[in-house]
């Protein structure tokens, strides 16, 4: 076994491979940007080296200076976790010239399954089922199209060495095949390198499944069963589990064979994962192969009872599969969820800046946390805007959905946005409790899994009122024993009058509205109001997590956390509210008056502009497309209008807020 070992990556899958190394015994090296300098995956290596600028590509995607390191600091392995260089057949290479061995598949196996296009051609070989369509190397937009026709409708367009849902479109109708080409090529180029695409027919409300498999120096190779992964927006998956609802018995041993076949194909060593598309009708074809570990490969630990870090690590050391085929047993549900620094209700921006909170429920048998942040730690703008997973296990599938919505509901982000929310409802949704979901059904429906603007009930607002004056009145009690008067009643938080009770005002306020309830009474007793609606809530205690209280006589125990700044609290359909707390005699509203001018969302470069002063546009109309957080974002016009000034061009970097278009005053 190793016993210096690099890790070529940064965050969660960096803290991840440490914990592994740790267990093991063996010394880890990090590296670092200049944004990471105090990130956690540095903070719990044992030693860790600076490799560049904030930038992935001056520094985590910098394979010569990552060698640099690896040879100064004895490095005997270097682990490239996912994303950046794991699957970069060059960096391979050059680990194995240098006589450092490289923890995952021969470079010859990356190279091999890295192009999407060469991949399915050497499937075919195999035998391993394929979806019709064109991956051969003629790119001519004409011949391309050609192809589409032949292929037929709808169609989807892949980025040929690429993954991650980049450089994906589906194209329904033959007069939209040019220009999502060219956006799909476009996006191809700047994630990869490479404009290269591929055409399959698109199957229809298709389910993803794919199957983690494992190789071994020694010539075997065996799956470890399958994670379904058909909840995705944009083709990014939200919610991974195993089992898959919808194989059985015979289905499953027929798709764990292909996936052998596709790793022995290309004589795979180490782990990787195959991915199928399955029909409706249980038909499946192969997609593509990861040749690294996934994002998702916790939920295969978990019912498998195995560490798959220590599997690489024990492979690329020489040793073989610790268990052989008929040696894997399953038992129990898993489902793992990503916690995002995103705005969900913004179209799901991505988001950056300091986690002024960060609670997360805490580990247990049931529950599993993979993070790469901390509170007070910040996420920065360079890098993929994930705090962190959380992964739930039980004895069958439904219990493990009760664990996901009690894990969810034990979760609060203060900072950035985040798609906490999204989730909960996500783990509630009918389509995923019922294990029906396909991969375009969050895409089809995607406003069932986003709260809105809609305004919370009003027993939400007696209940967060009850729980925010019980907690000025505890802070009150806790000033007033430290006073010199402990015992004075001005010391009270009791709005106690002169021959009446004193009215208090608890001003709450969500997306920019404000919701003023009053209240009259005291420790635990209050009759209050908002608006036209009167409730008289009794016996309010709040123990920090939970308030139980009577209201109008019906008694409710309500998830709450409160402070002086805020409330969060799940109603009785698990549904969150996040309520800040705002002055009780003064408010200024948040709505924006702005209609004038279309800024940027984010830091990013700009793609394509679209515009140019003296245009009519359309409320709605695409003006500008700028590539922020590995993404392309579509700017849209605010209002109707005609265009005054356009401040940016294709190639600019701009900042978050500077303003890219000015229109007419009207």
């Amino acid at each position: 076994m190793f016993e210096r070992v690099l890790i070529a990556n940064r965050g969660e899958i960096a803290c991840r491979v440490i914990r592994t190394c740790r267990r093991l015994g063996i010394r880890t090296i990090a590296v670092y940007s200049e944004a990471d300098a105090d990130a956690q995956h540095v903070r719990l290596a044992d030693e860790a080296f600076p490799i560049g600028g904030p930038r992935p590509a001056d520094s985590y995607l910098r394979g010569d200076a990552i060698l640099a390191v690896a040879k100064k600091a004895g490095a005997q392995a270097i682990h490239p976790g996912y994303g950046f260089l794991s699957e970069n057949t060059d960096f391979a290479r050059a680990c194995s010239d240098a006589g450092i061995a490289f923890i995952g598949p021969r470079p010859e196996s990356i190279e091999a399954m890295g192009s999407k296009a060469a991949a399915k051609a050497l499937m075919e070989t195999h035998g391993v089922p394929l979806v019709p369509g064109y991956h051969g190397d003629n790119q001519d937009g004409a011949f391309l199209a050609e192809r589409a026709a032949k292929t037929g409708f709808p169609l989807m367009i892949k980025a040929a060495a690429g993954g991650g849902g980049k450089g994906m479109r589906i194209v329904r109708k033959e007069a939209e095949f040019a220009g999502a080409l060219a956006s799909a090529q476009r996006e191809a180029q700047s994630s990869f390198g490479d404009a290269r695409v591929i055409l399959e027919r698109y199957v229809e409300h298709p389910r993803h499944i794919e199957f983690q498999v494992f190789g071994d120096s020694q010539g075997n190779v065996i799956h470890l069963n399958e994670r379904e992964c058909s909840a995705q927006r944009r083709y990014q998956k939200v919610l991974e589990e195993t089992p898959s609802p919808f194989l059985d018995d015979a289905r499953r041993a027929a798709m764990g064979e292909a996936a052998v076949a596709a790793a022995k194909a290309v004589d795979y060593v180490g782990a990787g994962t195959v991915e199928f598309i399955v029909a409706p009708t249980g038909e499946f074809f192969f997609m593509e192969m990861n040749t690294r570990l996934q994002v998702e490969h916790p939920v295969t630990e978990l019912t498998l009872g195995l560490d798959l870090v220590e599997w690489q690590l024990r492979v690329a050391a020489g040793e073989p599969l610790p268990l052989s085929q008929n040696q894997i047993r399953a038992h129990g549900h898993a489902i793992e969820v990503r916690l995002y620094a995103e705005d969900p209700e913004q179209n799901f921006l991505p988001g950056s800046g300091k986690l002024l909170r960060l609670r997360l429920p805490a580990p247990s048998e049931h529950v599993r946390l993979d993070g790469g942040v901390i509170e007070g730690d910040t996420v920065t703008i360079f890098y993929d805007p994930m705090i962190a997973k959380l992964i739930v296990f039980d004895a069958d599938r439904l219990r493990a959905l009760l664990r996901l919505r009690e894990a969810l509901a034990a979760c609060e982000i203060a900072g950035p946005k985040s798609n906490i929310a999204f989730l909960e409802r996500l783990a509630r949704h009918p389509a995923v409790v019922e294990g029906r979901i396909d991969t375009g059904y969050l895409d089809r429906h995607l406003d069932e899994f986003l709260v809105g603007d809609v305004a919370p009930p009003d027993y939400v607002l007696f209940a967060a009122a009850a729980a925010a004056l019980l907690h000025d009145e505890c802070a009150a009690m806790s000033g007033a024993r430290g006073s010199s008067d402990p015992h004075s009643p001005w010391a009270q938080a009791d709005a106690w009058r002169v021959g009446h009770e004193g009215r208090r005002l608890v001003a709450l306020e969500r997306h920019g509205h404000r919701y003023e309830v009053e209240a009259y009474g005291h420790a635990g007793h209050y009759r209050m109001r908002h608006g036209d609606d009167r409730c008289e809530v009794s016996g309010a205690r709040h123990d920090g997590e939970t308030l139980s209280a009577r209201f109008d006589g019906d008694a409710l125990r309500l998830a709450v956390r409160a402070d002086a700044s805020r409330v969060l609290l799940h109603d009785v359909d698990g549904q969150r509210h996040h309520l800040g707390r705002a002055a009780a005699y003064a408010w200024e509203s948040s709505d924006a008056a702005g209609g004038n001018q279309l800024v940027a969302p984010m830091p990013g470069r700009i793609v394509l502009v679209k515009a140019a002063a003296g245009d009519e546009v359309a409320e709605g109309q695409e003006l500008i497309v700028m590539e922020a957080m590995k993404m392309e974002l579509a700017l849209k016009a605010p209002r109707a209008g005609t265009i005054e000034s356009v401040s940016a061009s294709q190639g600019d970097f701009v900042e978050a807020d500077a303003v890219l278009v000015r229109f007419a005053t009207e």
